[in-house]
């Protein structure tokens, strides 16, 4: 587990909640919050089914949100919290909107692009790097997940 603050337990607290949102829709609860410090400037869950978006993944939709409400897609000073190892098209995604830090909660050995199958957030040969935290409320977030499969099997 690694080590982390107040402030990423209360912000992994709403990215939590954003997912349990994402049940209503049928759509797979994973949820993104984007904080400058301890103000969130956006949350989002999973959209996938509900928009019949492929990339409606709940951390795009967040910094979708988050570079509306600062003006620009630079999202420098900003950290993305959520729920599960983002897969290669979002951690491709944090990289561009240059956030500075990553937190999420359970890994996924399957599609995980922040350690789990590659690194790509911190890959070497990237010009921006997020510092990257795993493990927050791991065990909640992966409950969600595990519940949310339990029940479609």
């Amino acid at each position: 587990m690694s080590d982390y603050s107040a402030v990423d337990d209360a912000m992994m607290r709403l990215a939590i909640e954003e997912a349990r949102r994402c049940l209503e829709a049928g759509d797979v609860p994973v949820g993104a919050a984007v904080a400058r410090g301890d103000q969130v400037i956006a949350a989002a869950g999973n959209a996938r089914e509900r928009l019949q978006d492929p990339t409606a993944h709940a951390e795009v939709l967040a910094l979708r949100e988050a570079s509306r409400t600062v003006g620009s897609w630079h999202l420098e000073g900003c950290t993305l919290y959520v729920t599960l190892e983002p897969c290669a098209m979002c951690a491709g995604a944090l990289v561009l909107a240059r956030v500075d830090r990553v937190v999420y909660g359970a890994a996924d050995p399957k599609a995980g692009f922040a350690g789990s199958l590659g690194n790509l957030i911190q890959d070497p040969r990237l010009n921006h790097r997020p510092e990257l935290t795993s493990d927050v409320l791991a065990d909640d977030c992966a409950e969600l997940l595990t519940g949310f499969f339990r029940e479609r099997r």
